[in-house]
C-alpha cells in the first residue's frame, strides 16, 4: 500500500506542480500588480467587518473558516517534516510559495464570490461553481467536485487525525494496547479517537453555521497562543536568531535546494500549509456577504500570511533555535541535535522536542493540545469544503442521505487515520492536494486568458475606492463578465 502511494505521489508531485504553484503565485503577482503587497493595510480594514446575514457568514467568519483549514497538520508537523526531508532552506522557500501565493488567493477567491449562488438559503461556490460558470466546461467542474469530495472527505482528514493520535501519545505516554482490525492500538490513541470523532459529529452535523461560529472563536485565539509560546521560546535563546537566519539562507540555491530538497519541500509543505491554489479557499471565501467580491480576495490573500509567515515560521524558528530537528540523508554539519533513530519526520516531534527543551515535559502536553484545535478546526473546514461539492453535484443528480454519507465516511476517515502509520497518512493526503492544485491553478489560469474576471474585479474595486465611494456595487455587466448571476 505504502509503495503504491508513493509511486502515485511522485508522479502528482513532479517537478511540473512546483513550477506551476510557484509560476502562477508570480504570474498572479505581476498581473494584480502586486495587490498583496499593495492593499495590505486594505485587508486589515477589511477583516473588521462583520456583516453577516440569513445567508451568509461576515468576512471575518469566512476569514475564521478559511483560517481553520489552512491553520492545522500542516503548521506543526508538516514544517517539521519540511525541515526534516528539506533541510532549513525549506522554510525559505515556504516563505516564498506563500508571498507569491497571496496572489492565487485572492485570484481564486475572488472568483469563488463572482460566480457564488443561493442554495437553500445559504450561499454556495467554488472552483466547481467557477469552472462551470466562467470556463463553461461542466465535466471539468464535475472532476473537481468529485476530487475534492474524495480528497477532504477520505484522504486529508486522515492526517489531521493522525497527527493528533502521535501528538497525543508523545505528550501522555501510549499506556496499554489494544487490538484493534488486526493493529495494535495505544489506548491514548484510542481514547482521543473517540473524543475527536464525538465533538465534530456534533458540530458537522450543527450546518455551516455552527462550524463559522465555533471557528471564529477558536481559530484567533489559538494561532496567538501558538505565536506568543513560539515567541517565548524564540526569546529564550535570542543570541541565536542571527544563526538560524544564516541556516534558512545558506542553502536556498545550492543543489541541496533541488526540487527533491528544499525547494521542493518548501513548495510542496507551503502549499499543503496555505493552501493558496488548492481550491479549497474559495469555498469559504464565496460563503461570505460582502458589498463587493474583491473585498473577499484580499481578506483570503492575508489568511495566506496568517498561516505562513506568522504560523509556519513561529514552528520553523521553535525547531531551528533548539536545535531539536535532523535533515534525513545528510551529514551531522547540516542537522541539529537530534539522532535520526529518535523520532518521525512526519510528525509533530521536533515540535514537541523544542517547547520541550524550553519549558520542561508540559511543553509536549502544549503542543498536543495546540495540535488538537489546529486539527480539530481543519477537519471542520474539510466537512464544509466536502459539503459544498456534494451540494454542487446534487443541482444535477439528487439521491437521499448524501451529506448523512459524506459526515460518515469523513467521521470513519478521522477514526481509521488515528491508528495508520504518518508516512500513508501524509502521502494520501498529498495526493489529494497535488491534484485539487492541478485542476485549479490550471483552470484559473485559463480563467485569466478568457476575460479575467478577478483582475477586472479588482480594477473595479480600486476605482471605487479611488473615488471615496460610501457603499462598493459591483456590476459584472458592466465589467464584462458574464454568468454571475447572484451579482446580476
Amino acid at each position: 500500500m505504502q509503495d503504491i502511494v508513493a509511486t502515485i505521489n511522485a508522479y502528482i508531485w513532479s517537478e511540473g506542480l512546483i513550477y506551476l504553484c510557484l509560476g502562477a503565485g508570480l504570474f498572479f503577482s505581476v498581473m494584480t500588480r502586486f495587490a498583496q503587497v499593495r492593499h495590505f493595510k486594505e485587508m486589515i480594514r477589511l477583516l473588521l467587518s462583520n456583516k453577516e446575514s440569513d445567508r451568509g457568514i461576515s468576512s471575518f467568519q469566512a476569514l475564521a473558516v478559511s483560517l481553520s483549514g489552512r491553520v492545522g497538520t500542516g503548521n506543526i508537523a508538516g514544517v517539521a517534516a519540511a525541515i526534516g526531508f528539506g533541510g532549513p532552506s525549506a522554510v525559505f522557500w515556504m516563505w516564498v510559495v506563500a508571498f507569491f501565493g497571496a496572489a492565487t488567493a485572492y485570484i481564486e477567491s475572488t472568483l469563488g464570490q463572482i460566480y457564488k449562488e443561493e442554495d437553500e438559503g445559504q450561499y454556495r461556490g467554488g472552483p466547481a461553481y467557477y469552472i462551470e460558470k466562467a470556463m463553461g466546461q461542466k465535466w471539468y467542474a464535475w472532476i473537481f467536485a468529485l476530487t475534492t469530495i474524495v480528497a477532504v472527505g477520505a484522504l486529508l482528514p486522515g492526517v489531521q487525525s493522525n497527527s493528533i493520535g502521535n501528538a497525543a501519545e508523545l505528550a501522555f505516554g501510549g499506556g496499554s494496547t489494544i487490538n484493534f482490525l488486526g493493529d495494535s492500538v495505544s489506548t491514548t490513541k484510542m481514547i482521543a479517537a473517540v473524543a475527536v470523532v464525538g465533538i465534530l459529529g456534533f458540530i458537522i452535523f450543527g450546518g455551516v453555521k455552527r462550524i463559522a461560529h465555533f471557528t471564529q472563536i477558536v481559530v484567533p485565539f489559538m494561532a496567538l497562543g501558538y505565536i506568543l509560546m513560539a515567541l517565548g521560546v524564540i526569546g529564550y535563546h535570542i543570541g541565536d536568531l542571527p544563526d538560524v537566519f544564516a541556516m534558512i539562507m545558506k542553502d536556498i540555491f545550492t543543489p541541496m535546494a533541488g526540487f527533491g530538497a528544499a525547494i521542493g519541500w518548501g513548495v510542496k509543505r507551503g502549499v499543503y500549509s496555505n493552501e493558496a491554489g488548492q481550491g479549497t479557499g474559495p469555498h469559504a471565501a464565496a460563503a461570505a456577504e460582502v458589498d463587493h467580491p474583491a473585498q473577499q480576495g484580499l481578506v483570503q490573500a492575508f489568511s495566506v500570511y496568517v498561516d505562513t509567515l506568522f504560523v509556519c515560521s513561529a514552528t520553523a524558528f521553535m525547531i531551528l533555535i533548539t536545535q531539536q530537528y535532523y535533515v534525513e540523508g545528510v551529514t551531522a554539519a547540516i542537522s541539529g541535535g537530534v539522532a535520526s533513530s529518535d523520532v518521525i519526520i512526519n510528525s509533530p516531534a521536533f515540535t514537541q522536542m523544542a517547547l520541550e527543551s524550553v519549558v520542561g515535559a508540559s511543553g509536549e502536553i502544549f503542543v498536543a493540545v495546540a495540535l488538537f484545535f489546529f486539527a480539530f478546526t481543519t477537519l471542520l473546514a474539510y466537512y464544509y469544503i466536502a459539503e459544498t461539492n456534494v451540494a454542487y453535484i446534487r443541482r444535477t443528480i439528487r439521491f437521499p442521505g448524501e451529506l448523512t454519507i459524506l459526515k460518515l465516511v469523513l467521521i470513519t476517515s478521522v477514526f481509521y487515520g488515528m491508528i495508520r502509520s504518518a508516512d500513508v497518512a501524509w502521502a494520501m493526503g498529498d495526493i489529494g492536494v497535488g491534484l485539487m492544485a492541478w485542476l485549479n491553478i490550471i483552470g484559473i489560469l485559463i480563467l485569466f486568458f478568457m476575460g479575467s474576471p478577478a483582475v477586472k474585479a479588482l480594477r473595479d474595486y480600486e476605482k471605487q475606492k479611488k473615488a471615496g465611494v460610501e457603499k462598493y456595487t459591483f456590476d459584472p455587466k458592466a465589467l464584462g463578465i458574464k454568468n454571475a448571476g447572484f451579482w446580476e
